[in-house]
């Protein structure tokens, strides 16, 4: 570019003309440009939804087939006594030839009531008291750690079922009647039925087909 100190009035207008005009027409091509963009993705958008709206119908259709069918085979199963006295209502069915198989899953939720509330109060009375503390050495902040709740508010299932396996570990009568409350208090919420399909291949090895969008 010239020295712009040396052009003359009108050539310093022609050329803030000039300047302009590349600004103006930079701006409308990246104007153009994000409208472009905006209209692609709106049509992806659509695209991808509508696919999915119906995906997902399909795959409710598909579960509530999949409930009934296999209604239909636990009430047979049960005629004959194939499913055990025990089960909650999870079961498995496979083919003649072995090879391919449905399991039906119980999913449930543990929950506990304010008897769970006031035996975590009993339980931590007693561990934090000063003999105990130190007599249980190593294993007390273990015992504090399965009664910590959880970001929910809510105790964890397994880490209680990990606690009361040290129920013999001590006589005291809190400890004993903090974890009788919290056995009592504990109960399980019925939540769906899950299904899962699985093939097996020539090694012998069950596996499972993904119905999970996000585990393909």
């Amino acid at each position: 570019m010239n020295d712009i100190s040396r052009l003359t009035a009108d050539e310093r207008k022609a050329l803030m003309a000039e300047l302009a005009k590349e600004e103006k027409a930079e701006k409308k091509k990246r104007l153009n440009a994000k409208k472009k963009y905006e209209s692609n993705k709106d049509t992806s958008i659509e695209e991808l939804m509508e696919e999915a709206v119906e995906l997902s119908l399909t795959i409710a259709r598909f579960k509530k087939k999949a409930h009934a069918v296999m209604d239909i085979h636990r009430e047979a199963i049960n005629e004959y006594g194939g499913i055990r006295s025990n089960s909650q209502g999870g079961f498995t069915i496979e083919n003649s030839q072995n090879n391919k198989r449905i399991m039906r899953r119980r999913d449930t939720d543990p929950s506990w009531d304010e008897r769970a509330n006031k035996a975590v109060e009993i339980i931590k009375d007693f561990l934090l008291s000063e003999g105990i503390k130190k007599t249980s050495g190593k294993i007390h902040p273990i015992l504090m750690g399965f009664i910590q709740r959880n970001n929910n508010g809510d105790l964890e299932y397994a880490k209680v079922m990990e606690l009361l396996e040290y129920e013999d570990t001590f006589q005291d009568p809190r400890w004993v009647k903090g974890l009788q409350l919290i056995k009592e208090g504990y109960s399980i919420t019925f939540k769906k039925f899950g299904y899962e399909f699985k093939t097996k291949d020539k090694n012998g090895k069950w596996n499972r087909l993904e119905l999970n969008f996000s585990s393909l």
